[in-house]
């Protein structure tokens, strides 16, 4: 391969962290070495095997029976005094050996799969990295497509362990593998290399002769695989990732039921779902074409490497030269030499499928390094504040294009001052917000922060999984809250037909609650956090005027600490605040209200 380094530089990138990084490196070297163990003492006793065979064979020739069934049964001494170990004891160690085998590996996968998983959510959630991931213009190098598919498929297939994974197509597989097959590279040369005297090579005696056969009917072997089956590492990565664009559309299907129900658009995304599953059928039939390319060289080549030991041979026996036995142990020991010499072209799908994981996940791993190095990357420079309020100072917002949304931005937030903020549509208010959150990179400007907490929330409220209760509590955990102090924020936020629901199992409720329901659900968390700060980016919208009217009562008089910042349409909630400051579109500047 011409990327053969950046392959097995990317799979290092990948493979080094748990192996010689993490706490678990002892025990996972440990188990590496065993299965290695395993997998040689294996291969030996396919070499022991051939001399078995050998012996056997030689036994029909001679019609010995108690040979016979001392090689099948028992034992049998041979004339050097060396003992054969027969059938039944030889059959019964490589059960033992391949059990413990495929136990050991895949209880490593499992644990592998759980460390990688676990480091790669932790790095991906450290410093927002998923976030910058998400908002992040392509320039700045940390832009991917479908971490969830990352996160779960590809580690999956890349360790070896879920449903998706395919047999044999891992990382530890393909290893073991390669590695057996050196081991019985060397192991079956050795003896082909003994029983390859007496053999010509079209009339010459070549010391080796059948290694050399073997070893150059490989090499054309596997050249001629990769001439016709390189196509399929692309094809692959591809096929990949239009399967995760596909769920994903799906996903937003299940999510958006009500708004795609309410549009009558069930047409609109039919036809958009069928055109990436079009995407999908017309890659994978590019990979049905390069595969059936593949499987005519691979099928043809394999059966000229069955009857080619035969050719070579077969004259040599049936001029008496080599016995029953000795014929049949040649053509097992060439088989072995050959196919892992031709390890390579047979496992050349596998390889591609692998490297394809390699890539998504290792253009994953690239990317949520460079969000966490970026996230230290910004124009805005933060300090505590000297009274206790939000000061934003010569701010420029802008889009992660680097287009300037407001300019010298200069505003202050004091405690108990509650502020409304408003403006036409784009003007920048929700990235104001999310500037002083502290979550929005692009941009310059020195932001100064108070002690104490702060919570924000969106026009569209964060509805986690889980029971209503956590879904109140979030972000803090059910548990750390008070009793009875989630059903009290539900009641004030007029969602009283929820309580029996509470603690009910299995719910989605971004599904079923409506609009309104959900920003009355966030109004609620409010009452249960009971930030110092809150910010409320247009998170009453949904709501009837009274209504909302009546969630601004319920935290003026529950949450009487709290300074309270609120961006929205509505000229009736001004009343609810003491200052008034507007986001202006025309030159981006925040001046107070006339």
């Amino acid at each position: 391969m011409r990327d053969l380094g950046p392959v097995l530089a990317d799979s290092w990138r990948l493979f080094k962290p748990y192996f010689l990084r993490s706490g678990q490196r002892g025990s996972a070297l440990a188990l590496l070495a065993g299965i290695v163990v395993l997998s040689i003492l294996q291969t030996e006793i396919g070499v022991l095997s051939t001399f078995w065979s050998n012996l056997l064979y030689d036994t029909y020739q001679q019609k010995d029976l108690h040979g016979f069934l001392q090689l099948m049964f028992t034992w049998h001494r041979l004339p050097s005094g060396w003992i054969m170990p027969g059938f039944l004891m030889q059959a019964m160690l490589f059960v033992l050996l391949g059990c413990l085998s495929v136990f050991a590996t895949q209880f490593l996968q499992i644990r592998w799969r759980s460390w990688m998983t676990g480091d790669f959510l932790r790095r991906w959630l450290a410093d927002r990295a998923y976030y910058r991931i998400s908002i992040a213009a392509d320039a700045e190098g940390v832009a991917t497509d479908n971490p969830d598919q990352r996160l779960s498929d590809d580690i999956a297939a890349f360790c070896g362990a879920g449903a998706n994974a395919r047999p044999d197509d891992d990382t530890l597989s393909l290893l073991i593998g390669l590695l057996s097959n050196v081991v019985s590279l060397f192991s079956f040369v050795a003896v082909l290399w003994v029983l390859s005297r007496g053999v010509p090579l079209f009339g010459v005696r070549v010391p080796g002769s059948l290694v050399w056969v073997a070893l150059a009917f490989s090499a054309g072997g596997t050249g001629l695989t990769f001439l016709v089956g390189r196509r399929l590492i692309p094809l692959f990565f591809l096929q990949q990732k239009r399967e995760a664009d596909f769920r994903f559309a799906l996903v937003r299907v299940r999510e958006n039921t009500e708004g795609i129900a309410l549009h009558d658009g069930e047409t609109e995304e039919r036809h958009a779902l069928s055109q990436r599953f079009d995407a999908i059928r017309g890659n994978f039939l590019s990979i049905l074409r390069r595969f059936l390319l593949l499987n005519v060289t691979t099928i043809s080549y394999s059966q000229v490497s069955v009857v080619l030991p035969q050719l070579l041979i077969a004259p040599l026996f049936f001029a008496g030269t080599v016995t029953l036995g000795t014929l049949m142990q040649i053509g097992q020991v060439f088989g072995q030499v050959q196919s892992a010499l031709s390890w390579f072209g047979d496992s050349f799908t596998t390889l591609a499928r692998w490297r394809a994981t390699v890539g998504r996940l290792a253009t994953f791993d690239r990317a949520v390094e460079a969000a966490r190095a970026a996230a230290g990357r910004t124009g805005f420079t933060t300090s505590a504040a000297a009274d206790d309020g939000f000061r934003l100072s010569g701010a420029t917002l802008a889009l992660p294009d680097g287009a300037a949304l407001a300019r010298a931005v200069d505003m202050a937030l004091l405690p108990e001052h509650d502020t409304l903020i408003t403006g036409r549509s784009g003007s920048g208010k929700s990235t104001l917000f999310r500037t002083l959150a502290g979550i929005w990179p692009f941009g310059t400007g020195r932001i100064e922060r108070p002690p104490g907490t702060r919570l924000f929330l969106p026009q569209r409220p964060y509805i986690p999984l889980g029971t209503l209760r956590h879904a109140v509590c979030y972000p803090l955990s059910a548990g750390a809250v008070p009793a009875g102090l989630p059903e009290a924020a539900l009641g004030d936020a007029e969602l009283q037909h929820l309580l029996p629901l509470l603690d009910q199992e299995g719910e989605n409720w971004a599904l079923r609650l409506s609009g309104g329901e959900q920003q009355r659900l966030a109004i609620a968390r409010a009452l249960v956090v009971k930030p110092d700060w809150l910010f409320l980016d247009e998170a009453t919208a949904s709501l009837d005027p009274e209504t909302e009217a009546r969630m601004y009562v319920q935290l003026k008089r529950r949450l009487p600490g709290t300074t309270i910042t609120s961006i929205g349409h509505n000229p009736a909630i001004a009343r609810f605040h003491r200052q008034h400051l507007v986001l202006d579109r025309t030159d981006g500047t925040l001046l107070a209200a006339g």
